[in-house]
């Protein structure tokens, strides 16, 4: 089928023609016309399978019914269809897509999300929008600011919705969700159909049509997976051997950690291959910049985390590596799912140490499949005075120049070799705050603690037998103040049980 044949406008059919596409996907041919007919929709696909042309077109299809504006007169602030995604990345990457489907179509459309300043984004909402897409955090600030208006959305999609709830984005999804208006056409898409999920659909749609056109936590078949088992202090090397070797001009390399994935960057720079880190910590321009190098291929490898596992929809990407396996399974369909998109083949690496083999076997009964061992192009491992050297000193990996720990001070050794006293007899005239002045020597200091303040006076010991003569002389000792015998027990208290207590100034 054709996707004339959907019902689709001809401005919408050019618009998809020039983003070089000629036949819809699975999802697309049964996702469509469930949307046009205004019904209420959820879809379980796996990335890569065109879900986003799956709601963007009938979506512009419903505001724009044959190309042409509908009778619906643009209010202030006002948005009419609602797009929410769980990353800043897939929030930019949808916005595109939409716009690229409008080429033909006055459509006016923002997109909203944190790490970058408000303001434009607040300009481009005042006019009033057709489709806004936006990340829960940023959308709930404006719209508790009143600056914009939720109250007439007709058309709500969650995409992603899977990865909002791993995120902990569900709250400000509930409370985005509570500014709508209660009637209204709700898509949902996700990569499973998981318990959490089923029950979100069961709060949110109304008699939804549910579309699943993979089986749960498949890989996609044109994907061919290849593993290395190695020791993890070589996994770098490997890398960069197989980058090199293979000749690859496109590697999405995905690590466990913020930390690793710069650290890995920073390396593959240093063996001459362009590489830039992609996570949570990297400002939003930072990352816009490193994804746009990437997509125009002036940039050859980007290192990401997961933040980057999904949304990301990257033309002919032939390489993806899991330098580190993920601690979820699910995670490696999503990781591997950048490449063999739309049809195209891709190639799935992963490099697995002996720690890591747990996380492999439950990759592979998820998958059911046994991924097979990958050919290193000869690669010999680094010895270990290689890895010594490449290891980066202390002071590099605390972010200080100064040396740290027991550092050993070269100068003194050397001079104390010759027979010389070390050189620090040099600066005995440098004091913490410059040269003292000449003529003028140095304060002595103490040299332990008992020069720093005077010793208490001893007491005198008293070994006299205890008769007067004795307590006559502990009272001349002590300043004749009463000394108590240290053989005599403490007078007990008289007074008992019942009696009253005696009387205090005489009262």
């Amino acid at each position: 089928m054709s996707f004339a044949s959907l019902g689709l406008s001809d401005a919408l059919l050019r618009a998809v023609t020039a983003t070089g596409y000629t036949s819809p996907t699975p999802v697309q041919l049964q996702a469509i016309p469930t949307v046009l007919q205004g019904r209420d929709l959820m879809v379980a696909a796996q990335t890569g399978t065109g879900k986003t042309g799956g709601f963007a077109l009938p979506l512009l299809e419903i505001l724009f019914p044959a190309g042409k504006p509908d009778n619906h007169e643009r209010k202030p602030r006002q948005v009419r269809a609602l797009v929410l995604t769980p990353t800043r990345e897939l929030a930019a990457q949808v916005h595109d897509s939409i716009t690229a489907y409008a080429a033909e179509l006055p459509l006016k459309s923002a997109c909203v999300f944190g790490g970058v300043g408000p303001n434009p984004q607040i300009r481009a909402i005042a006019p009033g929008l057709d489709i806004l897409v936006a990340c829960p955090g940023r959308l709930l600030d404006l719209a508790n600011q009143k600056l914009v208006d939720l109250s007439r959305v007709e058309i709500l999609v969650l995409d992603e919705a899977d990865r909002m709830l791993d995120m902990g984005f569900i709250h400000d999804v509930k409370k985005v969700i509570a500014k709508l208006p209660s009637k209204r056409q709700n898509l949902l898409f996700s990569a499973t159909f998981s318990k959490e999920i089923t029950e979100l659909a069961n709060r949110l749609l109304d008699d939804p049509q549910r579309i699943e056109v993979t089986p749960p936590n498949t890989t996609v078949e044109r994907i061919e997976q290849k593993v290395f088992r190695i020791q993890a202090g070589h996994k770098r090397a490997l890398l960069a051997h197989l980058i090199t070797q293979g000749a690859w001009e496109q590697v999405l390399v995905f690590t466990r950690t913020k930390h690793g994935a710069n650290r890995l960057a920073e390396f593959l720079n240093k063996q001459g291959l362009s590489a830039a880190p992609i996570h949570g910590n990297k400002s939003q321009s930072a990352r816009t910049k490193a994804l746009s190098e990437f997509k125009a291929g002036t940039l050859r490898i980007m290192v990401a985390t997961d933040i980057a596992a999904r949304g990301l929809d990257i033309d002919q990407l032939p390489h993806v590596v899991n330098f580190e396996l993920p601690n979820v399974s699910e995670d490696y369909v999503h990781r591997i799912g950048r490449t063999g998109r739309a049809g195209r083949s891709g190639e799935a690496i992963s490099l697995v140490s002996p720690d890591e083999e747990k996380l492999l076997k439950s990759i592979e009964r998820m998958t059911r499949q046994q991924i097979e061992t990958g050919d290193d192009l000869g690669f010999v491992p680094p010895s270990q005075n290689d890895l010594n050297n490449d290891r980066p000193e202390r002071a590099e990996r605390s972010g200080s120049d100064r040396p740290r720990g027991n550092t050993p001070n070269r100068s003194r050794n050397a001079n104390s070799k010759n027979g010389q006293q070390p050189a620090r007899a040099a600066n005995k005239r440098t004091g913490p705050k410059g040269p003292r002045p000449a003529g003028k020597p140095p304060a002595e200091q103490p040299r332990n603690n008992t020069q720093r303040r005077p010793q208490r006076a001893a007491r005198p010991v008293i070994s006299e037998p205890d008769d007067a003569v004795a307590r006559e002389r502990r009272l001349q000792a002590f300043g004749n103040r009463v000394v108590p015998d240290p053989d005599e027990k403490p007078a007990r208290n008289p007074r008992r049980k019942g009696q009253e207590k005696p009387a205090l100034f005489g009262g």
